[in-house]
């Protein structure tokens, strides 16, 4: 079936990476270059990062995203140039290095001008960060959906509801439990609680030690030793959790388990499901894979909850994106972040693996996340570089 994409808008021609409903592969291809509205910018894409999201769309789109207009353009993490501003836009002109996240494929955008893998993508000012000159745009790329997601879990009101961070954050006497603190969101939250004056606890695998304490976290346990649980609980005797972030599917019951033997608040926000996609990536062409794995999230949410109950444990998921409705996106992006990553204060991680280049790579990068990586985000580069404004 052949797109139907109008053509690009002068002066700029477009190209996109499009996602269309019910193939498991992006074609790439023609795309509307849009004008930015009020209070948006379009960047010219240099480099963006691959989330597990982002290629399990093809898989569960018509589940997660039932709204998702086909075709549609993917992507939530670029990092690129400034080449035109809408009215009210006050932080931004054209030729600023930026990074910024993607909403195209949220419910109340649904919008392919507003997705990641494209050459000329529209973002919201809100939600983009000036990208100091000592980072590349790779490095910038790797920043926005873990961080935001991360910014989710611990600041909004019906998530953690933390201290916000600053510049000269003020103990607050707690400690944070952040279950998978190597992952992509576990390091922007681990920088994030520290900035806001909060102890991190963590877990990792034992390669990961040193990269998760650099980041700031207090103490680092190996999530696959069999005593974890006892040896956090122990750990923790005489302080005060402020909660848990629980990140790596599964980690839930292992954070309420913590919650429950020690002081302080029992919550904990959840960053992934109980029960984890990537066999969709293994078997693709399994066709009753999906049902099961539906079913059994299902009965595990169900069992998470009966659970949480039974220990006076509230639980919430994040949305990784839902900051762009509330105040917690621009304190991120507009006051926190600019000055953090200028100064140095706050570490653009985690480190970029660049596995291609130019839009026809994104797909390699599908494949290349599925394999997994540890402590490290898949990124492709050079998504406009051969474009002239």
């Amino acid at each position: 079936m052949a797109l139907s994409v109008r053509s690009g808008t002068p002066p700029f021609s477009n190209t996109a990476a499009w996602f269309v409903q019910g193939r498991l592969t992006l074609e790439v291809g023609p795309a509307s270059y849009t004008p930015p509205r009020s209070e948006e910018v379009v960047i010219r894409t240099h480099a963006v990062a691959v989330n597990p999201v982002d290629w399990l769309i093809p898989f569960i789109g018509r589940f997660a995203y039932p709204w998702l207009k086909s075709p549609a353009v993917l992507g939530f993490d670029l990092a690129g140039e400034v080449v035109e501003v809408g009215p009210g836009v006050t932080r931004f002109q054209v030729g600023d290095r930026v990074l910024a996240l993607a909403v195209g494929t949220e419910k109340n955008r649904n919008t392919s001008a507003e997705g990641a893998f494209q050459q000329y993508a529209v973002v919201l000012e809100r939600l983009t960060c000036p990208l100091p000159d000592h980072l590349t745009y790779e490095q910038g790329a790797v920043l926005p959906l873990g961080l935001s997601t991360a910014a989710c879990g611990l600041f909004q009101k019906d998530q953690l509801a933390l201290q916000y961070p600053s510049a000269t954050p003020v103990s607050t006497g707690q400690t944070l439990l952040v279950w998978g603190g190597a992952t992509s969101v576990g390091g922007n939250a681990i920088q994030l609680a520290v900035a806001a004056g909060y102890e991190v606890v963590t877990t990792a695998s034992p390669h990961n030690f040193d990269y998760v304490r650099a980041l700031g976290a207090k103490q680092v346990f190996d999530y696959r030793s069999a005593t974890v649980v006892q040896d956090m609980i122990e750990a923790l005797q005489g302080r005060t959790l402020a909660g848990a972030l629980s990140i790596a599917s599964g980690s839930a019951g292992a954070c309420m388990d913590v919650l429950r033997a020690c002081e302080g608040r029992k919550f904990v926000s959840l960053a992934s499901t109980p029960v984890s996609f990537e066999p969709l990536a293994q078997q693709p062409r399994a066709l009753l894979l999906l049902p099961r794995l539906l079913g059994r999230m299902l009965g595990a949410t169900a069992a998470l909850q009966l659970r949480a109950w039974r220990a006076g444990i509230r639980t919430k998921s994040i949305w990784g994106s839902s900051l762009m409705n509330d105040e917690v996106g621009p304190l991120i992006f507009g006051g926190f972040l600019p000055a953090a990553l200028a100064e140095g204060r706050y570490l653009a991680v985690p480190e970029p693996v660049v596995v291609g280049r130019g839009l026809e790579s994104i797909q390699q990068g599908f494949e290349a996340q599925q394999r997994g990586v540890s402590a490290k985000k898949v990124v492709i580069s050079s998504i406009g570089e051969s474009l002239k404004p």
